[in-house]
């Protein structure tokens, strides 16, 4: 978990310039991209009704504003959900307020003392999920479930979770993920309880999404290639293209120094779409593609709230940096105190 300290005006206002330079070199280059053709999904969403965006003045829907993705609504289905894809709305309202209930860390047992050793109590918790009557994220596959992982993706789990020191003590920082070391959080982004304002940005040219946390994705539109493979990035290599009245966003070249669920991402192929369904709700799907570690590729639909009222903050991260010193200062003295314990005569 991390904090956030200062007011983003400066960094947005660099972005905004930014995008506004790329935009005048590259007037005229607007059209829909030939190089990247759109990646045939399942889409598992409900049938699209007729209420269309507003557009910029250059003739794309309009997604530019703050947008928030907080959710309660589990990744998986449950198993007592198991068959049914959405809830009617008395029902979903009810297990909203349960899920709140449990989530709120002033409610837990323990008192003050473990108040104190959580560190993180309900203020830095900005509780406001987009309403979402669906059982699971995941739209596809239809039981609401991850799948399986590959032979070779458990192998890989098994690979990393030894090499990041979860069988032992930390060795190294490198055994510690990118978000742990204040670095850059994994895509996609799947909801977070705190600091999950996005804005965004476009011109014709570029649409740029300014996450709260960490990271700033500028997304060419004008058909350029993807980099050379051997180029890898933090959040990857992202080029989009219009579908009617869809962003569609393929991202590639991530690097293994980000992982999901402890998997490193270099094999991922990230296809995103944003869809403004109306005023308030952009739906937001992310498809993942690596045949290298799942068995099939698989969706999720995470409902966007636009939020005019939101106030974006600086994410200041830094407890990482500072408990870096602690965390490996811990390593060395279990490893003496194991190489001591070796030393001592049968």
């Amino acid at each position: 978990m991390r904090h956030r300290m200062l007011v983003l005006g400066n960094a947005l206002a660099v972005t905004v310039g930014f995008i506004s330079l790329m935009s005048a070199s590259l007037a005229g280059q607007s059209q829909p991209p030939a190089a990247i053709a759109p990646t045939p999904l399942k889409q598992a969403t409900a049938p699209r009704n007729t209420w269309r965006p507003a557009r910029t003045p250059w003739g794309h829907p309009d997604l530019r504003g703050i947008w928030d993705f907080q959710s309660v609504t589990p990744l998986e289905r449950p198993a007592e959900l198991a068959g049914r894809d959405v809830l009617p709305d008395e029902e979903a309202a009810a297990l909203e307020r349960r899920a709140l209930e449990r989530l709120n860390a002033d409610r837990r047992d323990g008192g003050a003392e473990a108040d104190l050793a959580r560190a993180y109590n309900e203020v830095w918790y900005g509780r406001k999920p987009v309403s979402n009557k669906r059982t699971s994220l995941v739209i596809d596959p239809q039981d609401g479930r991850v799948p399986p992982l590959t032979a070779e993706g458990q192998k890989i789990l098994a690979q990393s979770r030894n090499r990041r020191g979860d069988q032992g003590a930390v060795a190294w920082a490198d055994e510690l993920d990118s978000y742990t070391r204040c670095i850059s959080r994994v895509m996609p982004r799947f909801p977070q309880n705190y600091n999950s304002g996005t804005q965004i940005f476009q011109t014709p040219d570029y649409v740029v999404l300014q996450y709260e946390q960490f990271d700033r994705r500028v997304i060419p539109l004008d058909g350029r290639a993807h980099l050379d493979k051997k180029i890898r990035q933090w959040n990857g290599d992202s080029r989009g293209h219009w579908d009617g009245d869809t962003l569609v966003v393929d991202t590639t070249n991530f690097t293994d120094k980000q992982e999901f669920r402890g998997i490193p991402q270099g094999t991922l192929h990230l296809i995103e779409r944003f869809t403004r369904v109306d005023e308030k709700t952009i739906n937001y799907e992310a498809t993942i593609d690596d045949p290298t570690v799942w068995t099939r590729r698989w969706t999720v639909l995470l409902p966007w709230q636009k939020d005019d009222s939101y106030q974006m903050f600086e994410y200041a991260c830094h407890e990482g940096n500072y408990g870096m010193e602690g965390i490996l200062s811990g390593g060395r003295v279990e490893e003496q105190a194991a190489e001591t314990s070796n030393n001592v005569p049968k």
